[in-house]
């Protein structure tokens, strides 16, 4: 599923808290690492467009999400819940330039789930004449023998402990909102809402550029 983030209110371009174990040194390699990949990419193929996507995924389940909710003065707000430990994965895709989005909801985060979500993304979006980098991070999954990446598609690598560096993690906290305070009997109807809530975020792709065009992304 492709989907192009109902209106919140953050600092356009502004990334989350950096983590204990990342440092400003890390992170400028990083992006220092990142434009010389897009700018070696567009100097090897000069005829064909280059684009940036970045990359990650979040574990969504029947243990309920509870959030704090408005409520007449006077009265308690009540959410059923009913506590089960069954999981799915959404994955995505983000293009901060344009606010394009590639959701993919898979039962499992592993190797064989990722070559997956790689090759069905390649083939609608690293199309001819295109090249696209994605960013990424170390994960397991991401960094198995077994990972073909496909024809067009350059990965590159986030250094460890730094989410604050991939723009696709700005997206999932408007994803489980729309799921918040409810409960779920199965996966299937989970998975249903998490879909809706995906369409809902692509929908309005400049809520989603003003979330993850970090200032300091290549173009």
């Amino acid at each position: 599923m492709e989907n192009h983030a109902p209106t919140r209110i953050y600092p356009s371009g502004t990334p989350p808290k950096a983590s204990a174990g990342s440092d400003s040194r890390r992170a400028n390699r990083f992006q220092k690492k990142l434009g010389e990949t897009v700018a070696d990419l567009k100097h090897a193929y000069p005829e064909e467009h280059v684009e940036l996507w970045t990359q990650d995924e979040a574990r969504l389940g029947l243990k309920p999400i509870l959030r704090r909710q408005w409520s007449p003065r006077g009265t308690r707000p009540i959410a059923t819940a009913r506590p089960a430990y069954e999981w799915l994965w959404l994955y995505a895709a983000v293009h901060p330039a344009s606010g394009r989005v590639y959701w993919l909801v898979l039962p499992y985060l592993n190797a064989q789930l990722m070559q997956r979500f790689l090759d069905e993304f390649a083939r609608t979006h690293a199309t001819s004449g295109k090249r696209i980098v994605m960013v990424m991070d170390g994960a397991t999954a991401h960094r198995a023998n077994s990972l073909r990446v496909p024809a067009r598609l350059t990965l590159v690598q986030l250094p460890p402990y730094t989410p604050e560096l991939n723009p696709t993690e700005r997206l999932w906290t408007m994803v489980r909102e729309g799921v918040a305070n409810r409960d779920f009997a199965t996966l299937d109807e989970l998975e249903q809402s998490i879909c809706t809530r995906c369409q809902k975020i692509s929908a309005v792709p400049q809520q989603v550029t003003a979330l993850t065009n970090y200032h300091w992304l290549p173009t």
